[in-house]
């Protein structure tokens, strides 16, 4: 439920700020969609300084959220949701439909990056970009990837840097698949060729140019990363390898990617199926990289919404379907803090800063003035959001 509109300022009172490093209790004052001011509270028992406190602004309505014994944290940043709707490796009555943007909301992802998968052919950019301005359009931050599962990539201008240069919502390129029955089985030279464009497309707009790479269940998993970066000038910063999580060994090899200054996606969605099937749930995962001593600020964790989650057989057949769900990166946090016992300032940059730092997202994923107003309010004892601001948008559940 909207009750906030982005140009009515918002002032969050005597609420425990995470902005992902913590900040104590804080006031919060949101203006024109951007974090305007940050005070510092004193503790409590203390007289309060006046001086310290944000005030309403005079002559102008401010809607007020008392967040006293309320934890605020930015809002996540989903590096992979099929936004389009994914899916149909089971034929046409297995394609998922779009994302609704209150199903993103009330799962407390406020900014978003889309992407085709197996499918260009019923699905194209020029869709995805449609319904990522769609999301925009009600308070989300919705960007989008050139390419797909094939290659030669598919593109909407022509070419991975006329996509880059000239469509501002393309951030980079993905996801190109590699170690899967699904990709095009594309050669060192291929990926690097790919790598190359959506380096110097990314320099030529301003942006990072990241290639989101779907790492499949073959046994080759990152090998053809390393190969590349082996053979050629671009650093393995180039690349954003997801679904590392797939599998112990893929893990490991996720585990040296990093040592080597890459940076690894884990998939928060995930069935019994898959955990059966060895996928090693997201929150686990991101724990163990942690006590591995590996840095966060290289590890994301996204939700794959939207997409189909397929099982297969040992021929590649078919054998389960289901949908990946939104909420997922907030149930992996929440498994995460209250699961795994890890701190929610060491686990929430997987979340919120890591992501927008690989994509280059500057103004996203940290509560700091200046900053995009995209937070949670959450119970600082189940993790539970209670409330969403989006672009400077109040929401509430």
């Amino acid at each position: 439920m909207l009750l906030c509109e982005r140009d009515t300022p918002l002032l969050i009172s005597d609420v425990e700020v995470f902005a992902p490093a913590p900040l104590g209790r804080c006031d919060v004052l949101v203006v024109a969609g951007r974090v305007l001011a940050i005070s510092s509270r004193p503790a409590r028992g203390e007289p309060p300084a006046v001086s310290e406190q944000l005030t309403p602004i005079a002559g102008v309505a401010t809607r007020h959220i008392e967040g006293r014994g309320r934890l605020l944290v930015p809002g996540f940043v989903d590096s992979l949701v099929h936004i389009g709707g994914g899916g149909g490796e089971g034929g046409f009555a297995s394609r998922v439909a779009p994302l609704r943007a209150e199903d993103a909301l009330k799962a407390g992802v406020t900014t978003l990056i889309g992407a085709l998968g197996t499918d260009e052919v019923t699905r194209s950019h020029a869709d995805l970009l449609a319904c990522a301005r769609a999301l925009a359009a009600e308070g989300l931050s919705a960007f989008v990837l050139s390419g797909s599962y094939r290659v030669p990539v598919a593109t909407l201008t022509g070419s991975v840097r006329g996509d880059l240069v000239l469509i501002p919502e393309m951030l980079g390129v993905g996801e190109i698949a590699i170690a899967d029955h699904r990709g095009s089985q594309p050669s060192a030279a291929e990926l690097a060729r790919i790598g190359a464009d959506a380096r110097v497309g990314g320099m030529l707009a301003g942006k990072r140019g990241t290639v989101l790479i779907h790492v499949g269940d073959a046994a080759e998993g990152l090998r053809l990363l390393n190969e590349v970066s082996d053979s050629t000038p671009l650093p393995p910063s180039q690349w954003h390898p997801t679904h590392v999580n797939r599998s112990r060994a893929l893990l490991t090899q996720g585990e040296a990617w990093l040592r080597r200054g890459g940076s690894v996606d884990l998939t928060a969605s995930t069935t019994a199926g898959l955990i059966d099937a060895g996928e090693i749930a997201a929150a686990q995962a991101l724990a163990e990289l942690l006590a591995a001593g590996l840095p966060v600020d290289r590890i994301s964790l996204s939700s794959d919404g939207q997409a189909s989650l397929p099982q297969f057989d040992a021929e590649g057949r078919l054998i389960a379907l289901a949908v990946a769900p939104m909420d997922s990166l907030l149930q992996s946090l929440q498994q995460a803090v209250l699961q795994h016992g890890l701190s929610l300032e060491n686990a929430l940059p997987a979340f919120t800063a890591s992501p927008a730092a690989i994509w280059g997202l500057s103004r996203k994923g940290v509560i700091a003035p200046g900053a995009d107003a995209d937070l949670l309010l959450l119970d600082p004892q189940t993790l539970a959001i209670e409330a969403t601001v989006a672009g400077g948008q109040l929401h509430l559940f």
